[in-house]
Parts: structure tokens; C-alpha cells; sequence
């Protein structure tokens, strides 16, 4: 057994893994050949998926720091998936100093990298557990450790959703995490689409991951934010979410939506 909770045979590297395979895109090293495998198949399958997970992690720069120019001072990040600096903690201290962070992801290699990146235990915590289960989220010590529900806090769930398939699943899902945010709180999220070209070789790589991709459509993105109220520009593909430099070329093809979204009093 090991110290963190969990025991070697339980990480499963018979399969790609959808935080591996991301990690491998955006250029980090957390990975390995049967995920870089997948990843490959996957850009054959979509030539823009390199620029789009970097437009995607882009939008999550710029979304962090509007939430925290907006004054909240908490981040609950699920779905974190492998380091990949500036980490979320990194981009909201530059905001604000005392910002504090928990991230939760349901894979044991996950936790075991990211703890190796949190230098201050006291103001940022890293919790295994699984979106599917957002009661357990809520109400784990090590969230409740750092995370102050009597406060606004920014909840963000990036590249994440998708990984759930029921179709009511993922509404009930952050209707429970919604429910548990006062008034105040973000939710910052984005989403794979296939609006924009034909997804489903994109499909097929991921049904032999770990987790299946599961595009939806804008409309279907936009009910995700129910009980919340969109910030400008609503809900818009990634790179032309209150952009800080120019999109990159080949912007109107990058299958990922991304939104805002503020929970009124």
C-alpha cells in the first residue's frame, strides 16, 4: 500500500488515459506509449486537436483570472488532469496571493504528480475521487479542508464533461456541485463539440481509453450552465473567449466550447 491511499496494481496502464493522452498533446512528458499511441491516432484522425486542447488550456488561463478579478479567492478544479504548468494554483496566485485551491481528479497517477506540484498544503489540496460522485466531492475533508462553501467559489470543470455519457447524467452532476456554491460562485467549463466537423474518428480513438468522448451540441453545452448567468461573450468556442492575443489559424475548426458563468443571489 502505498502512503497516498492507494495500491500500484489499482493505476491501470493497460489503456490510454484521456489526462495522459492531453498531457502527451500539450507537450508534457506524464505519459506513456500506449497513451502517445492514441494521441497520434488522434490528431491523424483531427490535424486541429493539438491547437484546440492549447486553445482549451488558454481559455482556462483566462477564465481563472477573470473569476479571481471578480473576487473570489477559492478554486475547487475537477478533472485537473496531469500538471501542466502554469497550474491553476500558479495563474491564481498571480491574481491573488492567498487564493485557495483544491483539485480533484479520479486518476491515481494524477494525484500522485499533482501532489508532487503543491507546495503549501495549508491553502491547496489534492483529493482523489470521480465527477460522478459530486456529493463525495463536496463533502471530503481534504476539499473541506480548503474550500469555504460559505464563500463564493470558482468551480471549474474543463475538458471534463464530456467523459460523462448518460445524457441526464452530467446535468444532475453539476446541478449537485451547483447546488452546494453560494451565491457569487463561477462555473467555468468547456466541452467537446462536433459542430464544427465530423468527430467521430475522434470517437473512436477514445473508446479504447479509459473514458469515451461524448460530443454534444452548443445547445446541449449551454443547459450545463442552468442556474447560472453567463458572462460576455456567453458560451463561444474557446479561442474567441475574451481572447488576449490573436487566435491561432484554423480557430473556427477547434471542437471545444467554452463559458462562464456566474450564480446570482
Amino acid at each position: 500500500m502505498r502512503q497516498d491511499g492507494f495500491r500500484s496494481e489499482e493505476i491501470d496502464t493497460s489503456r490510454p488515459h484521456p489526462a495522459r493522452i492531453y498531457d502527451y498533446l500539450l507537450g508534457g512528458k506524464d505519459n506513456y506509449e500506449l497513451d502517445r499511441q492514441a494521441a497520434e491516432e488522434l490528431a491523424a484522425a483531427a490535424p486541429e486537436v493539438r491547437i484546440g486542447v492549447r486553445a482549451n488550456r488558454a481559455f482556462l488561463q483566462r477564465a481563472v483570472r477573470h473569476v479571481l478579478g471578480s473576487g473570489v479567492r477559492q478554486v475547487l478544479d475537477i478533472g485537473t488532469g496531469l500538471p501542466t504548468s502554469p497550474n491553476v494554483h500558479e495563474i491564481a496566485r498571480e491574481v491573488a496571493p492567498d487564493v485557495r485551491v483544491a483539485y480533484v481528479d479520479n486518476d491515481p497517477i494524477v494525484n500522485v504528480h499533482a501532489s508532487t506540484v503543491l507546495s503549501d498544503s495549508a491553502t491547496t489540496s489534492i483529493v482523489l475521487a470521480d465527477l460522478r460522485e459530486p456529493q463525495a466531492i463536496v463533502d471530503h475533508p481534504d476539499v473541506r479542508r480548503v474550500i469555504d462553501f460559505g464563500e463564493p467559489v470558482a468551480l471549474l470543470l474543463v475538458a471534463i464533461v464530456h467523459f460523462l455519457t448518460d445524457a441526464e447524467q452530467p446535468r444532475r452532476t453539476i446541478a449537485t456541485l451547483r447546488d452546494a456554491l453560494p451565491a457569487g460562485s463561477f462555473l467555468v467549463l468547456s466541452h467537446a463539440t462536433g459542430d464544427f466537423a465530423d468527430r467521430r474518428a475522434a470517437q473512436a480513438v477514445y473508446n479504447k481509453a479509459s473514458a469515451t468522448l461524448n460530443l454534444r451540441s452548443r445547445a446541449e453545452v449551454e443547459r450545463f450552465f442552468d442556474g447560472f448567468e453567463l458572462v460576455e461573450p456567453g458560451l463561444a468556442q474557446v479561442p474567441f473567449w475574451r481572447p488576449d492575443t490573436p487566435p491561432p489559424a484554423r480557430s473556427g475548426e477547434i471542437g471545444f466550447y467554452g463559458g462562464v458563468a456566474r450564480k446570482a443571489g
